[in-house]
């Protein structure tokens, strides 16, 4: 059950390695790619020409809008305490706890190993540097980066999107 029956996909969307991936109750923008070792969850949106990279987790409760780049092994969280057990020693349940939404609006890119926290907006076009932990929102064009993520400032934000290059 790689793919559910239940997931919506637009026109196009492409999934390198379907028998590799883990797609339930969600929906998927035209033309989007998919890579290997991907989960995302049900009622998780995805919009259109997005790339989401191999071993990322999108979890319930996520909104990624269109043109949207998801690096290798992003994660999202949807529960800012969360726990396995209720007070009384039970494990927890759906009605045990409230999905606490994300939403990464059009054309931002997050980097690699970045870890983005519920109840976060991330701005359009804003980049999330790779490794950031993101605990709070990230304004619409911004540069973040480090852990927890901060706003680079301008002069320093092509450290953190352009490769170093060593002479030779």
């Amino acid at each position: 059950m790689p793919i559910a029956e239940d997931v919506k996909l637009g026109s196009d969307v492409r999934i390198f390695h379907p028998d590799l991936v883990n797609l339930y109750g969600c929906s998927i923008g035209d033309e989007t790619r998919i890579g290997t070792f991907v989960e995302i969850q049900i009622g998780a949106k995805i919009g259109a020409r997005c790339k989401i990279s191999s071993h990322s987790f999108i979890c319930e409760g996520v909104t990624i809008d269109d043109e949207v780049f998801v690096g290798h092994g992003v994660m999202f969280t949807n529960d800012k305490y969360p726990r396995a057990t209720t007070e009384d020693g039970r494990l927890q349940g759906g009605d045990d706890w409230a999905v606490i939404p994300i939403r990464v609006h059009a054309r931002a890119s997050i980097g690699s190993n970045a870890t983005i926290l519920c109840g976060v907006t991330v701005g359009a076009g804003a980049i999330v540097g790779a490794g950031a932990v993101v605990t709070r929102d990230v304004p619409a064009g911004a540069v973040v980066a480090g852990v927890p993520a901060r706003i680079v400032p301008a002069g320093r934000a092509r450290e953190f999107v352009e490769p170093t290059r060593t002479g030779g």
